[in-house]
Order: C-alpha cells, then structure tokens, then sequence
C-alpha cells in the first residue's frame, strides 16, 4: 500500500487526516508548518478561513484509492507512538502580560562578532560550576549570570547570531552541550513570544542551570540516558530534584528555580517529578521544555540513536501539540526557529547544498541559504547566500528554487566549522554572501 495526495474541499475534512497541501502559498497562512494532521475542529475551522480546498495524504490500495488516516511516511512511526492514547489538553488562550515587540537592531555579521565567545564563556562558566559542585566548594553563579545577560541581549539585537553559534561551537562534555544549546533555543523562543528582558534572563539561566542534579548520578547512567530500566530511570529522573537541592540556598529567583524545577514536566502530565499538568506548569518551564526537548532530538547523546534533522523535530513537535507541549507554545517557537533553524544543513532542488544562515517568519519555506557545494556535490571556491524569498520573488513555479531536504548535522562535505561568517580571514567569507 503506498500513499497519494487528493484534493479535498476544506468542509469534507476530518480530524485525523494529514493536510500535505494548500491551494494557496504556505507562508501566506497562520501554519507554522508544511504538512501537519489536522487534531481538533479548530485546525478544520482555520483551514476554512484560509483556503477552499487542500490536498491530503491518502492510502493508495489496488485499484482504488481509500480515504483514511495515515501517518506521514517522512515521519513513521515514531509520531505514532507518541501520540497514540495520549490525552490532549486545551487550555484558554495564552496571555504574556506587556509583550514586547522586538526588532533585530544589528546585521547577522556584525552580531556574530560581537558574540561569538560568548557561547564558549558560559562552557567555562558551567565546568567551574559542576567542578564546584563535586568538590562541595562555594558556588558562585556570578559568572554564569553575566554570560547569561550578555546572551540575552545579542538574542534581542539578532537572533540568528546564537543559532549559528550554537550549531557550529561544539562542547566536548554533552551536558554542558545540552544546557548552553537549550538555552539558546528557549531564549529565541522567548524573545518571539514577548517576553521582557528580566524573564528572558531568568529562562536562560535557568535553562543552563537545568541540568546541573546530573552531576551527581554516575556517568555510567548518563552515557545510558534513553535506554534504562525502571530502577535506573527512577535513579535519573531524580536530577531535577538533586538540582534543586544544590541550588536552594543559592539565592536564586523563584523564576529561574521554576525552570530547574518544571523543565522536564509535560502538558499532560506525564512528566517528572511532579507530574503536574497545564497551567500549573510555570511558563517559563514550559518554554525551556519544549526547547530542551527539540535539543535532545537533534543532538542527542552519542551513543543513543541518530540525530533528527531540525525539520523532522519540528515536524514532531507539532504533532505534540495539546499533548505533551501546549499548543501556542508549540506554535511560537516554531515561529520563532522557522522550519528550517539557522544552522539546518539543506539540499535544494537544483541539487546545490548549504546551511541555513537566516529566516523570516513570513517566508518560512525559503530562508537564506549560505551554498558550500554545487549540484555535483563539489565545494564551491566561494562560499555564496541564496536569499530564497528574493529569489522566487519574480519567478514562475517551474523556476522557484527551494529546499529539497533538510539534511542530518554532520552531513560529509558540509561541516559548518569549516566557514567563517564574520568577514574575516576565510575564503568562505561573510563579505562574500550574495543574493542569488
């Protein structure tokens, strides 16, 4: 049995099918993603207001095309196993209280040099603090606070700039790794929702704060994390609770604890330690598990499985909408990342391939493209940037240019620590990008 797209009109929907295309441009529309199943009459309604009919995956039989619900084939079954028997849970409307409008005050380039230690300043930052935690010596969160504040404020200048960095500054140690990326994602998120620059600095160092219980389980457990028994996983879960514990006296603010305290509960419930569910969550908890979440599905611990591409985690985050994730949250950093994250390594339909550098949210499918090789696969001499949007502007639907796929991190011949964006003493230089 394999699977084709049918027209519908958009009053035949029903929840539970997969919508695979519309009968006007993605981007001109409120969904985050391209291709999406439709979970409540709400997602119908919405579908109602912007189109007159879609296109939707169907299982093809012989002789005979049947209408049903299937999964996405580019996704399987993993999203089924997510969401098969899972409760969902619809809350009111999300409400940030004096949201602020922010706007990039600065050019990638620029902003990647006035940032680009600050990543590797809060790796430092987190091995003395694990270093003082093993050896029970005085904690001083000093340092990691004004790292932190400095990366609050380059978000707010320019979003991309972390992104990138964070895609290209590996740490060796997968913790301190996981916590300066989760960081990342949930301050972008963060700023995309509204939040002020006090809660901003409260999510981040709260997310780089998350992981620091894990210090004190074996990293015999933690080199395991993903494939353990229930008594093992008992021993792991209860990092959120050591974390707690090492931070209690710290002086820390009720905020920033919130995310150590609630990053790893879920909507439905079925998280830890608590295993509250919605709104009691704390916000801010809620933003840092969505984004430590994306975090764990793109870089995952060596060892525990392949990574996903950022595109496929995007797709599974949305089917997770209502269940384990709330929905708006979902949605905002969606928003906030696009759905190809600066840093997503791509091929487009001529074949070239490269990274992506930047995105707009109201151009979601055509981001800028910095190519590193050609449609052969052969390294260019010069690195160039393929604005999509600018690009397709005047073309006709045979000539547009797009992302074909996204590609997994670490892809061969497309290593990004190789490029240098700042315009100083590499081929692959910043001053060299063009719009296609």
């Amino acid at each position: 049995m394999g699977v084709c797209q049918r027209k519908v009109a958009v009053h035949d929907l029903e929840v539970g099918m997969f919508v695979s295309d519309l009968d006007r441009p993605w981007h001109q529309t409120p969904f985050p993603i391209q291709g999406f199943h439709i979970r409540s009459e709400d997602d119908i309604r919405a579908l109602v207001s912007h189109c007159k009919w879609v296109s939707i995956d169907v299982a093809e039989t012989a002789g005979s095309v049947e209408l049903t619900r299937i999964v996405r084939p580019s996704f399987g079954k993993r999203s089924q196993q997510k969401n098969d028997g899972r409760e969902q849970l619809q809350l009111p409307p999300l409400s940030i209280r004096e949201p602020v409008k922010y706007q990039a005050s600065t050019t990638l380039k620029r902003e990647m040099k006035t940032s680009k230690h600050l990543l590797e300043d809060a790796g430092t930052a987190l091995e003395r603090l694990y270093a003082a935690v093993n050896t029970q010596e005085t904690r001083d969160l000093r340092p990691i606070a004004a790292v932190i504040n400095k990366m609050v404020r380059s978000v707010i200048r320019q979003p991309d700039a972390l992104l990138w960095l964070s895609r290209v500054q590996q740490h060796d140690n997968h913790v301190y790794r996981h916590a300066l990326n989760t960081s990342v994602w949930a301050l972008v998120c963060g700023r995309q929702l509204g939040l002020n620059e006090g809660l901003l600095s409260h999510l981040g160092l709260g997310c780089l704060l998350s992981q620091v219980g894990k210090a004190q389980l074996p990293q015999d457990l933690l080199s395991r994390e993903g494939q353990l028994g229930p008594e093992e996983f008992a021993l792991y879960r209860s990092y959120v609770e050591k974390g707690m514990a090492m931070l209690e006296d710290s002086g820390l603010s009720r905020a920033v604890l919130s995310v150590v305290q609630g990053h790893r509960e879920r909507h439905n419930g079925s998280g830890f330690p608590e295993g509250i569910r919605g709104d009691r969550i704390p916000l801010l908890a809620k933003i840092a598990g969505i984004a430590e979440f994306f975090e764990s599905l793109i870089e995952p611990r060596e060892g525990l499985g392949e990574p996903m591409t950022p595109a496929r985690a995007v797709t599974l985050l949305y089917d997770m909408r209502n269940i384990e994730f709330q929905d708006e949250l979902v949605e905002g950093f969606i928003r906030a990342i696009g759905i190809y994250p600066t840093g997503s390594l791509v091929e487009l339909t001529d074949g070239q391939r490269g990274i992506v550098v930047s995105h707009s949210p109201g151009r979601r499918l055509w981001p800028k493209v910095m190519v590193m090789s050609d449609s052969n696969r052969s390294p260019l001499k010069a690195a160039k940037v393929v604005d999509l949007a600018k690009y397709n502007q005047s073309r006709s639907a045979a000539q547009i240019l797009a992302i074909r796929e996204c590609l997994a991190h670490g892809t061969e011949g497309l290593n990004p620590a190789g490029y240098d964006v700042t315009g100083s003493e590499s081929r692959w230089s910043m001053s060299r990008f063009i719009s296609r």
